[in-house]
């Protein structure tokens, strides 16, 4: 018995094994909030763990200190009341002292303050559903008004605390607008009076009271501008997701602060758009205070300003006519800069012609580093104007990413005189290129990871384009091709159509030569695990594609491709510069079509207590407003109707006019239409169509009960069709949920053109299987909230994308679970467990019957050679067990 003993005691560490692995990898620990950081949940953004219960204590180094929260939007924890899966936050350094908040679902809490120095966080998770989880920044927030506040409201005011009124001393307040996807923002500023720096030098060295934009997260993102005084700042726009606000005040003069107002819109996109829009030299959009000057001649009249296309007073003119002088314009954000229009000017005063007749260009992303463009090899020089009224556009032969711009004459006519208009577009302009979140922080510091990096100490925030004032470096001195890679994670699966690379500019910041550090070529890879990786090809070869990376350790450069679903991309260096492998990264994509089911138990269509002796159809009607009721197929069709394009029709099961041999206790189903598995409907598509959902109808929330169950792997979507008969898929699912109703939710788009819902089922197999679809209801007056649940879904094979002129509304993928009671799993596991030492016990009195009838009957005895290698060597084939029979003297037979 003691074999057996042990085998128990090993069944019983496999079976529980997993119930302590959690303990294994504790999480929590204290923080110093000295410098902002951030928390997360374990595997953020992949699935957290089960049976966690992690404790985090933020401090801040003085007592009249306090602490903000700021979580990212992406947040996912199960939802069920917050009894299983949550997030808790309590002011102070236990669990028993006041709870700020305890949050679940996936809807992420508003900025969160302490009362003091100390906040306790605690992240619960039990053994099912798990989500995404949580990522936060904690921060310091100085003494002041709770002024922290994020918006995600397509509009809005923006106020310093008590405006009017002068606002508080020691504010730090921080001021997040949350862009969707497809959509830009606006900020325009209404009033603005701020302590002045009378020693201010330049924009952005107010040292007192300020206002900082940022775009993208505080610290994180570039910044746009820092403002203070009563100048008011000019209107921004920004469509990279995210655009903050940091007002910061002292201990002494107060003014009466800011009011601004933004406004959220949709972006029009198109595939055949032209990269080549006016900036606003001309039309004023571009501000003064964003055009400078090596210098302006002394007289005031030709002042940097005074540098717009077609104005109509003079031009920009230097101190001195020397090819050393330039004009600069801060575009605020990252561009695509494709063109320059030039123009000379006629003197007011002396009425002298004055022109340039040749000039180079220069670029940068910060205003430190420049780079002179480049046609091949050399510096590129523009030829401008041969008379001074005339208006010569100049086309950038290679388009460049630039945030700043420098045009530098190099030779004139009777002396320097210069207005001129740049022309390009925005990064996002183009289809499915929006920036991912690297740039503004939207992705956390967890989801970029390395190879291996230089500064241990570092952050892989290092990688992020332009932002970061560093950049990822290897940590080999002299690394290998192929060996060394950038890795991103995205979160969730998007579609992918380009990236854009950038040098980096030392570890420390520092601009030596030794540390201007690019990749000259590199390859791609993608996955959706992390594990698995397929390479870009290159269509002409087959072999790995080799892409063009970068020419300079500043300038940025976009590389596109042919769209592809993914969730992580990693970057390979081929090639470098001398200083080494140095890297910042974007990628460009655009959300997956969203979709969203709930798999808990739901009940299903009850019969009616009036008999009905037949299930009577009707015409559909011509709009979805008579469908405003549910849909449980108990008298009629309620105007859905079989789609003529289907191989097959969804059939009518009723009480009364049965189709179906349903299980025993499935009486009280009522009327539902189903669709059987068969040879017949193998690869056989079913359609339903729903009466038309007229124009600016919307957005409507879908709900319906399904069952999808058997081998057959059978597959129900939701698609909309327009009247082009064009469709795309909104919702799918593909799997066996056994014998249990489940319930369905989508978003109905909102459309200015009229559309109308197919409900699909489709079987891959011929074997058992079956789709049942009962209670459709349209619903206008559910809350969009109520159409998202909390939980990740099975994955949806989608390729289509939204209608054009439909609005895309953000909903989550997601499908709940049924959780198994916990003492199940010691059910299980103890069950196996003796049906295996049974088995065991079993086995051993044959074996050991078995050894006293061959004793009985030949006096043998038996033994076995074990696996064994000619010539006592490892490496050659191993021999198979024999079996040999020795003649040996009767003995006694042993125990067994």
């Amino acid at each position: 018995m003691d074999l057996a003993s042990r085998l128990y005691g090993c069944l019983l560490v496999f079976y529980f094994s997993p119930l302590v692995h959690g303990d294994e990898e504790p999480c929590g620990g204290h923080r110093d909030a000295s410098d902002a950081g951030y928390i997360t949940t374990p595997g953020y953004p992949q699935e957290y763990p089960p049976h966690q219960d992690c404790r985090w204590i933020i401090t801040a180094p003085e007592p009249s200190q306090r602490i903000v929260l700021n979580f990212n939007p992406h947040f996912e924890l199960e939802r069920l009341d917050c009894r299983y899966d949550f997030i808790e936050i309590r002011d102070g350094n236990s669990d028993s002292a006041d709870l700020l908040g305890k949050h679940c679902s996936n809807i992420a809490p508003p900025a969160i303050i302490s009362s003091g120095p100390v906040l306790h966080i605690r992240f619960v998770s039990d053994y099912a559903h798990q989500g995404a989880g949580f990522s936060l920044r904690y921060e310091i927030h100085k003494t002041g008004s709770d002024c922290s506040r994020n918006f995600t409201s397509p509009s809005g005011v923006i106020e310093s605390p008590g405006f009017p009124d002068k606002y508080p001393h020691n504010l730090e307040c921080t001021f997040i607008i949350i862009v969707p996807p497809h959509m830009e923002v606006t900020l325009t500023f209404m009033t603005f009076d701020l302590e002045n720096d009378p020693l201010q030098g330049s924009e952005g060295e107010c040292k007192y009271d300020w206002l900082e934009v940022w775009d993208g997260l505080p610290q994180v993102g570039p910044l746009i501008g820092r403002h203070c005084g009563t100048k008011i700042p000019p209107e921004i726009q920004s469509s990279t997701g995210i655009l903050s606000l940091t007002f910061h005040t002292d201990m002494a003069v107060a003014k009466d602060g800011f009011s601004a107002s933004y406004n959220m819109t949709l972006k029009e996109v198109t595939d055949n758009f032209h990269c080549s829009n006016p900036f606003g030299m001309e039309s004023g959009r571009i501000t003064d205070d964003q055009i400078t000057a090596s210098s302006s001649f002394s007289d005031g009249l030709w002042s940097p300003q005074q540098a717009r296309l077609n104005y109509d007073n003079n031009a920009w003119t230097p101190s001195e006519d020397s090819n050393k002088e330039y004009i600069q314009v801060d575009l605020h954000f990252l561009k695509v800069l494709a063109g320059i229009a030039t123009q000379g000017a006629i003197s007011k005063e002396t009425h002298k012609s004055y022109y340039v007749t040749s000039f180079k260009l220069e670029v940068s992303t910060n205003g430190e580093d420049w780079m002179v463009y480049r046609h091949g090899k050399n510096h590129k020089t523009f030829h401008a104007n041969t008379d001074p009224s005339e208006v010569v556009l100049n086309r950038i032969p290679q388009p460049v990413l630039a945030r700043f711009v420098r045009i530098r004459p190099q030779t004139w006519k009777n002396g320097i005189a210069l207005r001129f208009e740049l022309y390009g577009c925005q990064i996002t302009d183009a289809p499915c290129s929006e920036m991912q979140g690297m740039l503004s922080g939207l992705l956390p510091d967890s989801q970029i990871t390395a190879s291996s990096m230089r500064d241990i100490h570092g952050s892989m925030g290092a990688a992020r384009l332009v932002a970061s004032r560093s950049g990822w470096y290897p940590n080999p001195t002299q690394p290998v091709a192929g060996e060394e890679w950038l890795q991103v994670d995205l979160g969730v699966p998007k579609t992918v159509r380009g990236i854009i690379t950038q040098g980096a500019r030392g570890v420390d910041g520092s601009t030596s030569a030794e540390n201007r550090a690019f990749v000259r070529k590199y390859r791609l890879a993608h996955s959706m695990n992390g594990k698995d990786w397929t390479y870009f090809l290159d269509p002409r070869t087959g072999h790995h594609k080799i892409f063009e990376g970068n020419t300079h350790f500043d300038t940025p450069e976009i590389r596109r491709f042919d769209e592809i679903v993914t969730q992580f991309i990693r970057v390979y260096p081929e090639r470098w510069s001398p200083p080494g492998i140095g890297m910042r990264m974007e990628i460009l994509g655009c959300d997956l079509p969203e979709s969203t089911t709930t798999a808990d138990i739901a009940t299903p269509t009850l019969a009616q207590q009036e008999e009905t002796t037949t299930a009577q159809r009707i015409p559909a009607p011509s709009s979805v407003s008579s469908l405003g009721g549910l849909c449980d197929f108990e008298q009629n069709m309620c105007g859905w109707t079989h789609d003529p394009t289907g191989d097959v029709n969804w059939a009518l099961h009723s009480p009364s006019s049965p189709g179906l041999d349903l299980p025993l206790g499935a009486d009280d189903y009522g009327s539902f239409l189903y669709l059987e598995a068969g040879l017949k409907t193998e690869h056989k598509r079913a359609k339903l169509l729903s009466p038309v959902v007229g124009p600016e109808q919307g957005p409507l929330c879908l709900l319906f009960r399904y069952q999808l169950s058997g081998e057959a792997q059978g597959r129900l979507q939701v698609l909309i069709r327009n009247d082009n008969q064009d469709e795309t898929l909104l919702w799918t699912l593909k799997a066996d949920h056994d014998h249990k109703w489940r319930e369905g939710r989508t978003i109905l788009p909102q459309s200015p053109k009229e559309y109308q819902v197919v409900i699909e089922g489709l079987f891959e197999h011929g074997s058992l299987g079956h789709i049942w679809i009962d209670n459709i209801h349209m619903s206008s007056s559910t809350e969009l909230e109520q159409c998202i649940e909390p939980f990740p879904a099975f994955p949806p094979e989608m390729t289509g994308g939204v209608l054009p002129g439909m609005s895309d509304p953000t909903v989550d993928t997601t499908v709940s679970l049924q959780p198994m009671p916990t003492y199940w799993y010691y059910v299980i596991a103890g069950g196996g467990a003796l049906v295996l030492l049974a088995s065991v016990t079993l086995l051993m009195a044959l074996c050991c019957h078995r050894y006293h009838l061959a004793a009985k009957k030949s006096q043998h005895s038996v033994s076995y050679h074990s696996t064994h290698y000619p010539g006592g060597t490892a490496t050659a084939p191993p021999v198979e067990p024999m079996l040999t029979i020795r003649q040996e003297k009767h003995e006694p037979c042993s125990q067994c």
